[in-house]
């Protein structure tokens, strides 16, 4: 009774999601970006380097500062990467790193997922109330 009370009502923002994903994605392409500049005349363990730093930096301006990631912005001035902001906003596709996530969730809802919900119908829709 007390989970289906909790999940009663459950409500996903997508804009919210969105806006933490665009926020946390440009640290997770810092590979694909190394790789467009050592593809550009970098030095790799420079670039590296200079990833790590300015993650680093970029990190502290939206956990401690507030504000938001300019992990693009600083490895655009920076000229060891000799990338544009353009080039790097390329690299801001999230379908670029989910992997396998999508097939594997598929997979789970039809394997697991589908089977309890149908051995389960006449439990569908049912109310929970909780006092406490």
């Amino acid at each position: 009774d007390l989970c289906l009370n909790v999940v009663d009502g459950l409500v996903v923002y997508e804009k919210v999601i969105e806006k933490r994903l665009r926020s946390e994605l440009p640290f997770m392409a810092t590979e694909n970006i190394m790789m467009d500049a050592v593809k550009a005349g970098g030095d790799r363990q420079e670039l590296h380097e200079r990833i790590r730093e300015l993650s680093m930096e970029a990190g502290k301006n939206v956990k401690v500062n507030g504000l938001d990631n300019n992990l693009l912005e600083l490895i655009a001035k920076d000229d060891a990467f000799n990338l544009s902001l353009e080039d790097l906003q390329k690299t801001m596709d999230p379908a670029k790193y989910t992997g396998r996530a999508k097939e594997q969730v598929d997979a789970f809802l039809k394997n697991v997922v589908d089977p309890v919900l149908q051995a389960n119908q006449d439990l569908i829709g049912m109310k929970a109330e909780i006092n406490v």
